[in-house]
């Protein structure tokens, strides 16, 4: 029994010492049509380039001007925009998320969040999600931030 979880632990702990010599990484990515970010990254891709990780996105169009002042549907759109610019700099879409983190200031725009979310996600196979209610975001005006983890597919040969 110690020998089967000695060869599992072994095969899982080999692939990353290998990727490194290989001199994979991960990537750091802040794509056109995102606003530039200060002090973080928008998407960063695994050193295996199987998981990326898409910070919080919020009602910024790509110049830094909120969408939607007070206008909960009009903000979660633009995120749910952002979310897919992001996305598709990696060549992934809002298939292939497979968890979310939701951060809403107000409960009362849960309704129009679910019905925003499941037109952009559909019904058959949403996403995991974790909704958070938070007193605020990084600026009083937003209404809504969500982030994301997404699997990548490799390249078809």
């Amino acid at each position: 029994m110690l020998i089967r979880i000695l060869t599992a632990v072994a095969l899982v702990a080999v692939p990353w010492p290998a990727a490194r010599a290989q001199g994979l990484v991960a990537r750091f990515i802040n794509p056109p049509g995102l606003v530039r970010p200060n002090g973080y990254t928008h998407v960063v891709v695994s050193a295996d380039g199987r998981t990326a990780y898409i910070a919080g996105q919020v009602a910024f169009d790509s110049a830094g001007t909120l969408v939607g002042p007070g206008d909960f549907e009009a903000q979660a759109e633009r995120v749910f925009g952002n979310l897919r610019i992001a996305l598709a700099s990696v060549g992934a879409s809002l298939g292939d998320v497979l968890k979310t983190t939701t951060y809403i200031t107000d409960l009362k725009n849960l309704a129009a969040l679910r019905e925003i979310r499941g037109r952009h996600f559909g019904a058959a196979h949403p996403p995991a999600n974790t909704l958070v209610q938070v007193a605020s975001l990084a600026r009083p005006e937003l209404l809504l931030e969500i982030e994301a983890v997404a699997e990548l597919r490799p390249a078809r040969q």
